[in-house]
Formats: C-alpha cells, sequence, structure tokens
C-alpha cells in the first residue's frame, strides 16, 4: 500500500477544494467497492464521521457501521455516537458491547505499544465477528489519516494503520488517508456535516487507552472519564471548547501523598493536557486561566474519589507528543 502523499492533491484550503476532493472520492469509491458492502468502523470521532458520510454518499445503503464499545471511551460517548448516527442519520449501525472483552485482554500490560497492538487486534477480531453475521461484506473502511501513517513509522503504532491479518479476506477503504486534520473538517463541512460533530476535538483510536498511562484498570479508567467530563464541562462553560483543538486529563499509573480531612491518602494525581494544532504533525499549549483552572481542579478533586493532585502539562509538540502514550 502506497503511504505517500499524492504530489496531486493540494492541500485543501477552501469550501471549493473540498468539494472537488469530495466529488473524486465518491467516483474512486465508487469503483473500487462496486455492489459490494463495506463495514466501517465508526467511533464518532471526525475522521471516522467523515468517512462514513463519504461513504454513505458513494455507496448508501451498502455501508454498514459499526460502534465498538470497548470500555475505553469518554462518558456517554457511544450514546452519543447511536444518537447521531443510527437516530439523526439514519445509518445502519451495530452496536458491539466488547467492553469487558478488551479489559481482559489488556489486564496487566504496561507497555504502550503492546496495548495498542492488542487493541487494534481486537479491533479486527470483533470487526471479523460482525463481518460473519452479515451478507456479501468485501471491506473494511477505516478512518486513518495522514498524521496516523506518519506517527507510525518510528514513533508509535496506530491501531488503524497497518494491513489486516491474512486469515481475513476484506479489502481496506481508506478515504482519507492522505488528508491532514484540517482538511478532514473542511471535508466534512463539504459533505453537509453539523459544524458541531466536524469540530468535535479528534480522539485517538486507542481511546482512554493511551490517557490512562501503565496497566489500564477499570478503576482508573473511570477516574480519567469523569474528570475528563469536568474539564470539558467547563471549558464549554467559559467559551474555550470553540479556541483549544485538544484538551483531555490523563491518570498515570502512579500515586502520591495527599491529605483530606486531617487524613492522609494516597492517591491518583489527574494531568490536563490542552493544546492547539492544525494538522497534528506540531502543537502549542494553550495557556487555561487561572479562575477556569482553579474551578476545574476544586470540581475534580470534590467530585472524582481517588484524586488527590491536579497537574497541568506544559509541554508542546515537539518534544512531547500530544497523547502520553
Amino acid at each position: 500500500m502506497n503511504n505517500v502523499r499524492p504530489e496531486s492533491l493540494k492541500r485543501i484550503v477552501s469550501e471549493e477544494q473540498a468539494k472537488k476532493f469530495v466529488e473524486e472520492s465518491v467516483k474512486e469509491l465508487k469503483e473500487q467497492i462496486g455492489n459490494n458492502k463495506v463495514l466501517l468502523a465508526l467511533s464518532g470521532g471526525v475522521d471516522s464521521s467523515v468517512t462514513a458520510a463519504l461513504l454513505i454518499k458513494a455507496i448508501g445503503k451498502n455501508l454498514v457501521c459499526v460502534h465498538v464499545n470497548h470500555g475505553l471511551l469518554r462518558k456517554d460517548e457511544s450514546k452519543q455516537v447511536i444518537k447521531t448516527f443510527q437516530d439523526e442519520l439514519g445509518a445502519t449501525l451495530i452496536y458491539v458491547d466488547a467492553v469487558d472483552r478488551f479489559l481482559d485482554k489488556l489486564a496487566g500490560v504496561a507497555d504502550p505499544e503492546t496495548k495498542r497492538k492488542i487493541i487494534g487486534k481486537e479491533f479486527i477480531d470483533v470487526f471479523a465477528e460482525v463481518a460473519r453475521k452479515q451478507d456479501d461484506i468485501k471491506f473494511l473502511a477505516q478512518g486513518t489519516i495522514y498524521p496516523d501513517i506518519l506517527e507510525s513509522h518510528g514513533i508509535k503504532a496506530h491501531h488503524n494503520v497497518g494491513g489486516l491479518p491474512e486469515d481475513l479476506h476484506f479489502e481496506l477503504v481508506e478515504p482519507v488517508k492522505f488528508l491532514y486534520k484540517d482538511e478532514v473538517r473542511l471535508v466534512g463541512l463539504a459533505l453537509g456535516l453539523k459544524p458541531e460533530m466536524v469540530y468535535r476535538q479528534p480522539f485517538p483510536g486507542p481511546g482512554l487507552g493511551v490517557r490512562c498511562p501503565g496497566a489500564i484498570t477499570k478503576d482508573r479508567l473511570e477516574l480519567v472519564r469523569e474528570s475528563d467530563a469536568i474539564l470539558r464541562e467547563e471549558f464549554a462553560k467559559c467559551g474555550l471548547a470553540s479556541k483549544v483543538w485538544q484538551y483531555f486529563t490523563i491518570v498515570p499509573d502512579y500515586r502520591s501523598t495527599g491529605i483530606n480531612n486531617n487524613q492522609r491518602t494516597y492517591e491518583y494525581f489527574v494531568v490536563i493536557r490542552a493544546v492547539n494544532s492544525v494538522d497534528a504533525t506540531s502543537a502549542t499549549v494553550e495557556e487555561i486561566p487561572y479562575d477556569t483552572l482553579f474551578k476545574i481542579r476544586d470540581r475534580i478533586l470534590n467530585e472524582v474519589k481517588g484524586i488527590n493532585r491536579v497537574l497541568v502539562d506544559i509541554t508542546p509538540k515537539p518534544t512531547g507528543t500530544i497523547e502520553w502514550e
């Protein structure tokens, strides 16, 4: 598979260029897929949503969307995906509850690359099982974008980059794999997707698994989920949600001493990360006003049981990557 961005593909910076990309992509998808069915990994994020919209435009009901709840999603994520795509957009959507399956496989695994590979393999396995219950599934669609491909070479693995196992006979469909994130958003608007969907902040394929450094546990995942929900709520209230490209919390597998009600505590800490970027290949740190930061801190300490410390990551990319793993 050629993973070098074609020289003929100019940067998409306008509505006209985005519409042209849509027209050309729809034509190519129709030629590639024909009357066959496509299985799409639909997380509900920007990349998979735009991929879904392109495929719906190209092949309509021959697209089968599969939403896998692997237990690594943000708070109420699956409910929102079902509401948006099944209830509002009328897409064919298969929901798979695989929480226990994924967490069992990840139990005790601390190495970031190993975790990513496990998550990626389980995704493929889940799709294969769903496909066996469908008729005439020939293709597997993925929302791979160009920064995924770039980062997969010598930096870190991406669950949605690379070949399928030899025993699976799906052909791969990746209609936005040569686009940067800002281009994907323009294409989404050209397809008629709602701005709130198109400008939703990026979310990694392995989900909260990369925001739970170390061996993943249900308890620590819940700490990430709840603290992240508070961060997003407060950013929305103060207007930062529309100004910051990506913001989230991390809960490493490390505890520190604290004090609460005159009693010693030994609990986890939360790290807040907020960055701005155009294409995800570099990122700058967004300054969070102290009054907002203190409110977020107080809510996390008061509402998320098991946390006794709140930190802020001020590292740009480079030297750090946007995600911690």
